[in-house]
């Protein structure tokens, strides 16, 4: 039988305030593990918090390090933690050449910068009790480049590449370290982008995520559900020999061997 139970372990998923992460906080609540999130949406903070007993939310700003580490220092008052999904981040489309130092320096702090904070922090329990789980949600725009969302490129491409470096690190210490990369999966941020193309083209939103999604060889975007499932399988004991893996779940899309 197939090992997907967590309960006893202690997780964190950064930016978890709609898509993907917050798909990912009720799959490990779901799996008996007790969740702590972050999210900078007080909405969506009191939305989530409800889902289940085991899931607490707390307001942060991982873009920003006074913020980051006040929420990592409230995550360890409660005790150590188990399970780290590196989740939270940004993808502005914008022309390299009116890019700004601090439009870099922004998206790295909050896409990158705030990955190695929250491992650097959690890792060392990991290594102490002989058991972990990280999980860095790049991107597929990490192996397939785009000139309109280069420096979200660079910074997932950095988280992978961080991944593989600490997993071949720690793995001895039993702390598993992976990488999952998502292709084209219907989240709020993607109907934002549908419905500005949609509006420059005189179309609607439907019709053009319906467009993106035939070029999809199952036909369709995903769903952060179908995500969080590999996320909460990576976070399991079945997932025991699975190490410095970059995970991609496109439909299909990767055309790499």
């Amino acid at each position: 039988m197939i090992d997907l139970d967590l309960s006893g372990k202690r997780a964190v998923v950064t930016g978890a305030s709609l898509g993907i992460g917050e798909a990912a906080v009720k799959e490990l609540a779901d799996m008996g593990a007790t969740v702590i999130f972050c999210a900078r949406n007080q909405e969506a903070l009191d939305t989530l918090s409800v889902y289940s007993d085991q899931v607490t939310g707390m307001m942060a700003d991982m873009g920003d390090k006074t913020s980051t580490e006040a929420f990592l220092d409230k995550v360890d008052e409660g005790g150590g933690v188990d399970i780290l999904i590196n989740n939270v981040g940004a993808s502005p489309s914008r022309n390299f050449l009116y890019m700004t130092d601090d439009d870099w320096q922004e998206l790295h702090e909050l896409n990158l910068l705030s990955a190695v904070r929250c491992t650097r922090r959690f890792l060392p329990h990991m290594r102490k009790q002989k058991w972990g789980r990280v999980v860095m949600i790049a991107s597929g725009a990490a192996k397939y480049p785009n000139a309109a969302l280069i420096d979200y490129g660079a910074t997932k491409a950095a988280m992978i590449s961080i991944s593989k470096s600490l997993s071949k690190k720690y793995g001895p210490d039993g702390v598993l370290i992976n990488s999952v990369l998502p292709g084209l999966i219907h989240t709020a941020m993607w109907e934002r982008a549908a419905t500005e193309i949609a509006e420059a083209n005189e179309s609607t939103m439907e019709k053009v995520l319906e467009n993106n999604g035939r070029g999809v060889p199952v036909g369709r975007y995903g769903t952060s559900k179908e995500v969080a499932d590999v996320i909460a399988f990576l976070c399991s004991n079945a997932a025991s020999y699975v190490n410095g893996a970059a995970i991609e779940v496109d439909g299909g899309t990767a055309a790499h061997i």
